[in-house]
């Protein structure tokens, strides 16, 4: 099966295994190691990247379902060289410890930023709740979101 859609900025027009999961495909076929696999079933949010401007778990999305579609992942965010403001707020907050989840994280919190550039605490908590953290405890990575949205 042909899909076509953007990937980080690019056009990608590709065959693709309809059965692959886009977290698969992302890793496997484009060598798009950022995005990690953590559970498989949509429970830790590890795997998130963002598809038409929604944060959503890649495991569980098959690569033949976003013909079409707009998918940020998190070797986007950084720019010639240049740290997203936000990848630079989680490291001035602490907010990367073992950093497995870094990435879902980011790219929830980006994802929320994309749709409200100043989101409430209650928000920004809101936003991350699909993204499991064993390390931090949570207070850090909100912390590194406001940080971001003060710039």
């Amino acid at each position: 099966m042909e899909i076509t859609f953007i990937l980080n900025g690019k056009e990608i027009c590709m065959d693709i295994d309809p059965n692959m999961t886009l977290l698969n495909y992302l890793r496997e076929e484009l060598f798009l190691t950022g995005t990690k696999e953590g559970c498989g079933i949509g429970e830790c949010g590890a795997c998130t990247v963002i598809v038409d401007g929604i944060a959503v778990n890649s495991c569980l999305v098959f690569v033949a379902q976003v013909n079409g579609a707009e998918i940020i992942t998190i070797e986007h965010l950084e720019h010639d060289g240049q740290l997203d403001r936000l990848q630079q707020s989680f490291i001035d907050n602490h907010a990367v410890q073992c950093g497995f989840c870094t990435p879902g994280m980011l790219m929830s919190s980006k994802a929320l930023l994309l749709k409200n550039p100043n989101p409430s605490q209650e928000e920004i908590k809101i936003a991350l709740s699909g993204n499991l953290c064993r390390c931090t405890g949570y207070q850090n990575i909100i912390a590194a979101v406001e940080g971001a949205i003060e710039e």
